[in-house]
């Protein structure tokens, strides 16, 4: 039988994720931190990287890699103050790129941190109100709410179950506030457990989200966890259906590993929600694969063993059975842009920020104009999981002046449907797990993709597309209408058929493509979509209607039914 894998060896060491960062912080001879000091830093919410596009020219020179960190925030919800705006957009001109990063998990990433300002940065966002533990590592990472503002009544809902959740499934080491904060250090001798996780914490990252229909703006059958309202008539939240098994991580060519949809797992009171994830995370924590990371994930873990007995062993940690799912819809994934007016006559206005990337250009003063709005705003900020952003709760006396600023920066809405719902991982220059481009790449392939969608007159319907420079699935392209993955330098593994509405995985349609080849291969599809849809079908349905591509009914067929060009390739 193989033994636990070199993480959970690293974990057991650490003394609850002290190791030696505290010490390494202290090594001005490098830029970098010891290697097991990496793993751990991930529970302390942030990743070393290296300027990829560097490194040809400093190794030739005998230099180490131009070494940083990447640091996010933990930000349950997705919701903040504009002080707090103004504290984030301090802290990236101070101590990291310049740029501000929403991502795919509905809170802050800043970029280009170096070691010497890593411990200020913490303490910059500790002045915040905010931290960056277990934004990362193989816990209960940063809980994601629907940000629907026209359901605010069972937005709050949602907002306050991802806060709870959030905070109950923390980590209770003092490791970050020692390390970080020069907080107080234990005593010879005196004791310190994690009640929850143990010494060993999880087999793999944990992803929770709470959602709220037909809003489906948190993809939460990409999720380990999910929390689905249930609405009484009057609107408010009856309960919440609990969906489990989600996830998006693969490696190209290993069919032993594959995307998955979540399963229903069953009914809950909102008095039971945060005690059902708790025990949701014992049952994995107990029963997941510590010994092969890639087979370490809760939808293996579910997959091996059946969502049969995987409620069983819930309901035994909880003393109660759950109830039957209730009866439930999503309509869409994507953000719903511009203005709204909710129940309570406030104000929201949902901007697109093309990749979450938040910088000034010469088209675009989107950084300047977001913190004049943060001056004078005096509602709340609310990140999307789609890394785009709402300016919420304001009053009505307020709603012109912060108009005019959106204009005069250039950030009013007036994009196409197909741009609108992209979305992109960061990939190169700095994640180290990069194959090919996706930030930078995205937005020139969408323009050209936009040209053949005006010859068919499609610009402004809505079709999904997502982009990762690697099969890791932080952009979520398995459940995008059109998906692509990172293979290497400026090839992409194409993917069609998802659900509009993030029920269905795609499916792989093309191998190894380049721009020119993914804007032809797309482009008579288009053409045939706008010619042969039937009234209010999408184009991922479209595809499969049409033969073009099988539907992916669970994630062990995801490889399977593939087009015969591609299944050639595959044996």
């Amino acid at each position: 039988m193989t033994g636990p894998s070199r993480n959970e060896r690293i974990k057991e060491e650490s003394r609850l994720l002290r190791g030696t960062i505290a010490e390494g912080l202290e090594r001005r001879i490098t830029g970098a931190l010891a290697e097991d000091d990496t793993q751990l830093g991930k529970f302390h919410g942030f990743y070393q990287q290296d300027d990829r596009d560097l490194r040809p020219e400093r190794a030739k020179k005998k230099m180490e890699p131009a070494y940083s960190f990447m640091i996010r925030v933990r930000l349950p919800g997705g919701v903040c103050t504009p002080s707090q705006w103004l504290q984030m957009d301090d802290i990236a001109g101070t101590f990291a790129n310049g740029t501000l990063r929403l991502t795919t998990r509905q809170t802050f990433q800043f970029h280009g941190v170096i070691k010497s300002n890593l411990k200020r940065t913490m303490q910059a966002l500790d002045a915040a109100l905010l931290d960056t533990i277990a934004a990362c590592g193989d816990v209960n990472r940063n809980v994601l709410a629907t940000s629907n503002p026209w359901q605010s009544q069972a937005h709050g809902a949602a907002y306050e179950l991802a806060r709870e959740i959030s905070e109950h499934l923390l980590p209770r080491t003092g490791a970050w506030r020692e390390i970080w904060l020069d907080g107080e250090k234990l005593a010879g001798g005196e004791a310190e457990d994690e009640p929850l996780y143990g010494r060993t914490y999880l087999p793999r990252k944990f992803k929770t989200v709470v959602a709220v229909p037909p809003a489906n703006d948190v993809d939460v059958f990409a999720q380990d966890l999910g929390f689905v309202a249930v609405l009484d008539e009057a609107g408010a939240v009856a309960g919440w259906n609990v969906t489990v098994g989600g996830g998006m991580g693969m490696t190209h060519g290993e069919p032993t590993t594959w995307p998955r949809t979540a399963d229903l797992l069953g009914f809950c009171t909102t008095e039971q929600a945060v005690d059902v994830a708790e025990k949701v995370v014992l049952v994995q924590r107990d029963f997941g694969d510590r010994s092969n990371r890639k087979h370490a994930r809760l939808k293996y873990t579910i997959d091996d063993r059946g969502i049969g007995w995987f409620r069983e062993e819930v309901e035994r940690w909880l003393g109660y059975r759950l109830g039957e799912p209730r009866p439930m819809a999503f309509g869409h994934t994507g953000d719903r842009f511009g203005w709204v007016e909710d129940h309570e006559g406030f104000w929201h206005y949902t901007l697109f920020i093309e990749n979450g990337r938040i910088k000034d250009t010469a088209l675009r003063a989107m950084r300047t104009g977001l913190r004049k709005i943060a001056g004078i705003h005096e509602g709340e900020f609310r990140l999307t999981a789609n890394q785009n952003l709402i300016v919420s709760r304001i009053a009505p006396p307020m709603r012109a002046r912060i108009e005019a600023l959106l204009e005069e920066h250039g950030l009013a809405n007036g994009w196409s449907g197909l741009r609108l719902n992209s979305m992109a991982c960061v990939a190169l220059p700095t994640c180290g797990l990069a194959l090919a481009e996706s930030e930078r790449y995205l937005p020139d392939l969408v323009t050209a993709l936009e040209d053949t969608l005006e010859e068919a007159g499609l610009r402004d319907d809505e079709i999904v597309i997502r982009m990762t420079g690697c099969p890791n699935g932080c952009a979520r392209p398995y459940l995008a209408e059109i998906g692509l993955v990172g293979r290497a330098p400026g090839k992409y593994n194409l993917y069609l058929g998802a659900a509009f509405d993030g029920t269905r995985l795609n499916k792989l349609y093309r191998r190894d493509v380049g721009h020119d080849a993914i804007v032809e291969e797309l482009r008579p599809l288009f053409a045939r979509y706008a010619r042969e849809r039937e009234e209010g079908e999408r184009f991922g349905d479209f595809v499969l209607r049409a033969g073009i591509i099988a539907a992916t009914a669970a994630g062990r067929r995801f490889h399977e039914d593939l087009p015969p060009e591609v299944e050639r390739w595959a044996r």
